[in-house]
């Protein structure tokens, strides 16, 4: 996509006024959508876009800018306007750059991209069968669609004489099932899911269950239809395994990240060797996964991808540490430098982030709540990472009574802190399991992956409208 020698040329003249590292990200991006409303084919489209974008660091001082035109007269200009943010001479002339190898964590040997855009309207069609059939009658709209993203990328960067060159291909496929359930007096219910993966065709056809998700999505829009308003109050409540992890990822993830922690606008700017957590709590944030919905060969800086040990035995042991930020803690990257596209300027970003299993069964785990709630997923949520404080609705959620899971609840909110949650988890099941979804931050839009085993909170604040539990 873009020469060696227009990258030499670039990286030059954004060093021009004394900055100490440059980078060009260079992207192009293929985008293909289907999507079928109650079983008809509502739209199928493809998109093409490319840009690079430039980045140059001065001691703890960065600038950014991007172009979606690639002609070196574009890119000088660029690279050039961005050097005069900065006073300096020289101190850095790129002589060379040398192709880096990249290990290949992602294989995929049948892209969707590839795939006949009848093949996808079928499988869509079985996946809209599956919800439908659970209830016709109840089930008024139901939306399914399949999405991929395959995106090639080039990264030149130089701190010293002899710069690096990495190139990757990475691809991304998610199937989305959306149902509607109408009920008494017009009720609305609506329920979710959305697995995805860095895997070919193959993995969606015969390894993804997608009929089983569907029918999940089906029912579960149907039962929440005579869910019954959830109490409010202060009591133990149980997490489930999987998208329950995003609880963890918004109110402790984002503030381990080092774009927060760096800048002493996080709760755990300064925790690294003390106790953040209950001592059976410990948690990863991983990219390395193979095929993972999170996972990357490298980041936007090219350097690989890694477990970073996060929180071990409540302690708290780790940041995600981008070059910037990196910078400020005296710490090195960890490979999770991320943005949405080149449009974004970079920073620490979480990829596959979960609690790590424990000894615990999950089902005993039930059996030992006496009075509380248990809470299967989520919807939206908000979160403050100076301060930890967040609240996030449940989609799905339960009473537990006795030690069994009991009716469903609408309305249940969980409000609290990160510091709060994680020193109160008294119990961690043994059954890891991951969720995929969208996150949002300041580099843009991401996908990520949360998880956690079934875990248990001695007690959190409950918001509802159903009184008092009981």
């Amino acid at each position: 996509m873009l020469s060696k020698s227009l990258a030499l040329k670039v990286l030059n003249a954004a060093l021009a006024t004394g900055g100490d590292y440059a980078e060009i990200y260079v992207e192009q991006t293929e985008r293909s959508s289907t999507l079928l409303e109650n079983g008809r084919v509502e739209g199928v489209s493809g998109t093409l876009s490319y840009g690079a974008g430039v980045r140059i660091l001065k001691g703890f001082s960065s600038v950014y800018g991007y172009a979606s035109d690639l002609s070196q007269k574009s890119l000088l200009s660029l690279a050039e306007k961005l050097s005069a943010s900065f006073e300096g001479e020289r101190i850095i002339t790129v002589k060379s750059l040398k192709k880096q190898r990249v290990k290949k964590i992602n294989p995929i040997k049948d892209s969707v991209m590839d795939v006949p855009p009848e093949e996808k309207i079928a499988y869509l069609k079985e996946c809209y069968e599956a919800v439908h059939e659970v209830d016709p009658a109840k089930l008024a709209r139901i939306q399914n669609s399949l999405g991929s993203t395959r995106t090639k990328i080039e990264i030149f960067n130089a701190e010293g004489e002899e710069g690096k060159i990495f190139e990757d291909l990475e691809e991304r496929t998610r199937v989305a099932f959306i149902a509607f359930a109408v009920g008494e007096n017009n009720a609305i219910e609506t329920a979710f899911k959305g697995p995805g993966r860095c895997a070919g065709w193959s993995y969606f056809k015969n390894e993804l269950d997608y009929k089983a998700k569907g029918r999940e999505v089906g029912e579960k829009a149907i039962m929440m239809l005579g869910a019954k308003e959830c109490p409010s109050g202060r009591f133990p409540v149980v997490i489930g395994n999987g998208w329950g992890g995003v609880l963890f990822h918004e109110a402790c993830g984002h503030p381990l990240e080092s774009s927060a922690t760096a800048k002493g606008l996080s709760v755990f700017s300064n925790s690294i060797g003390k106790q953040i957590a209950s001592t059976i709590v410990s948690a990863y944030d991983d990219g390395t996964i193979e095929n993972e919905w999170g996972s990357s060969n490298i980041d936007s800086e090219g350097i690989p991808t890694s477990k970073v040990e996060l929180i071990k035995d409540g302690i708290c042991t780790g940041f995600l540490v981008d070059r910037s930020n990196g910078r400020r803690l005296n710490m090195p990257p960890t490979g999770c430098c991320r943005r949405q596209s080149y449009k974004n300027d970079p920073t620490s970003r979480m990829s596959n982030t979960y609690i790590e299993s424990g000894k615990d069964d999950p089902e005993q785990i039930i059996k030992d709540t006496k009075l509380g709630i248990y809470v299967v997923d989520f919807g939206g949520g908000s979160v403050e990472p100076t301060t930890g404080e967040f609240n996030f609705s449940a989609s799905e959620a339960y009473i537990i009574r006795d030690g069994k899971v009991c009716e469903p609840v609408k309305g249940c909110t969980l409000i609290g802190t990160g510091q709060e949650i994680l020193m109160n988890i008294d119990r961690v099941g043994n059954d890891r399991a991951l969720g995929q979804g969208m996150c949002g931050a300041s580099s843009g839009s991401i996908p990520v992956n949360v998880g956690q085993p079934t875990i248990r909170l001695t007690e959190i604040t409950v918001g509802g409208r159903g009184g008092k539990l009981e």
